[in-house]
């Protein structure tokens, strides 16, 4: 491995990798292997291998815990928890969401039949807030969708209030989310509903999965009788089903990885405040903190590239960190408003989110989780500081 002290140490410029492998973005914790032997075997030996399985009911009753709510279901991943709310409460109208968010969102709502309506966010905590959504609240709105962001969250009693003045319903995305807390409890009861993801690039993982966390009874009975193609639990009418089961095997990977999930969190703290202390010096490089939150899980470690201080653009950072085997990641890009199909079925927006569109072309997130260590980071603050020090040369090889 290469430290670097000038532009020739750079790979863009010929010179070694900072790091000797990959190293990806994403948490990608996972139990050990005697640990997910053991759980495989007991689910083959009993031959039960999906449909709400015991497993998967030792899951929801510990979610319901640890998320201090009435009920936890869980779904084959979060886009299919979503597409499930949505479809649960609305057969027609739009949906009011962020722009800036992960494209999945959006989709969920095409997929239940909706129309997305797509709004800016706030440029210092990335979510959004009354004044954003009220600039694209328009007639036929029937719900709100939130999303929350980077371990962190929207201002709840603010966005709460302003659905309660547009007397429509609010429901989360809250696939970062798991494990972050607000006055000591954790996400989980807000809104109608909030969607967890348990995919393998958060800290709380099943390979993937999800769960959708509510406090209405009503919904959730809909929800149980909506995941599969027929009853669960309380019987009720359901406007269609889904093949949204967890299997067994899912469901004992999240049950172990629960059981590791303070540790993780608290990994994921010390790597972050390592990441501080090699980054919070570099003129045009800032750290995301999440917002919104008493104790984050730092699900994800993001900053912001003002290129005119830097020197290099977000792009060009990317690219010479991949270079040096560092998969940093473009988070979010593009906003959804310009991915496929939206830009074309709804160009309005194009020209309507400039926040969403700034954050899009500035932000850049490095690698935190199972597979980095603190001299990982030591690695990386290095190459950023000198990518730093010698953009003028290195933009030469960047062409």
């Amino acid at each position: 491995m290469s430290e670097k002290k000038g532009v020739g140490d750079f790979v863009v410029a010929g010179g070694t990798p900072a790091l000797a492998e990959i190293l990806p973005v994403g948490q990608l914790y996972f139990p050990s292997w005697d640990r997910y032997e053991a759980a495989m075997r007991d689910i083959f030996d009993r031959r039960y291998y999906t449909n709400h399985g015991p497993l998967l009911e030792r899951l929801e009753a510990r979610l319901e815990e640890r998320f201090s709510v009435r009920h936890a279901i869980c779904v084959t991943n979060a886009t299919v928890g979503l597409i499930m709310v949505a479809k649960a409460f609305f057969r027609d109208g739009k949906i009011l969401l962020p722009g800036f968010t992960f494209v999945g969102t959006a989709q969920s709502v095409s997929i239940a039949g909706l129309e997305p309506v797509f709004c800016d966010v706030d440029a210092s905590t990335h979510h959004i807030t009354p004044d954003t959504l009220e600039a694209a609240f328009e007639g036929g709105v029937r719900a709100l969708l939130g999303v929350n962001l980077w371990g962190g969250a929207v201002d709840f009693g603010a966005i709460d209030a302003y659905a309660r003045s547009k007397n429509v319903p609010v429901f989360y995305d809250s696939a970062h989310g798991i494990g972050s807390q607000i006055g000591g409890k954790s996400l989980g009861g807000n809104g109608l509903a909030e969607v967890f993801s348990f995919h393998a690039t958060k800290v709380l993982g099943s390979t993937e999965g999800g769960c959708i966390c509510t406090n209405d009874d009503d919904l959730a009975a809909l929800l149980r009788n909506m995941r599969c193609g027929y009853g669960m639990g309380r019987i009720v009418e359901v406007p269609v089903t889904t093949n949204g089961r967890m299997s067994e095997a899912q469901a004992a990977i999240a049950l172990m990885s629960l059981d590791d999930l303070d540790e993780h969190i608290a990994r994921n703290q010390r790597l972050a405040t390592a990441y501080e202390e090699e980054l919070g010096d570099i003129p045009g490089f800032s750290v995301c903190k999440p917002t919104g939150v008493d104790s984050t899980n730092r699900q994800y470690f993001v900053c912001e590239i003002d290129d005119r201080v830097l020197k290099l653009t977000r792009d060009e950072m990317a690219k010479i960190l991949k270079a040096e085997n560092i998969y940093a990641r473009r988070y979010f890009f593009p906003g959804v408003h310009r991915s496929v199909p939206y830009r074309s079925e709804f160009p309005q927006y194009l020209d309507r989110l400039p926040t969403t569109d700034a954050l899009c072309s500035k932000l850049l997130q490095l690698p935190i989780g199972a597979l980095v260590t603190e001299e990982h980071v030591r690695k990386i603050g290095n190459v950023v500081r000198e990518a730093s020090r010698n953009a003028e040369g290195l933009r030469k090889h960047l062409r």
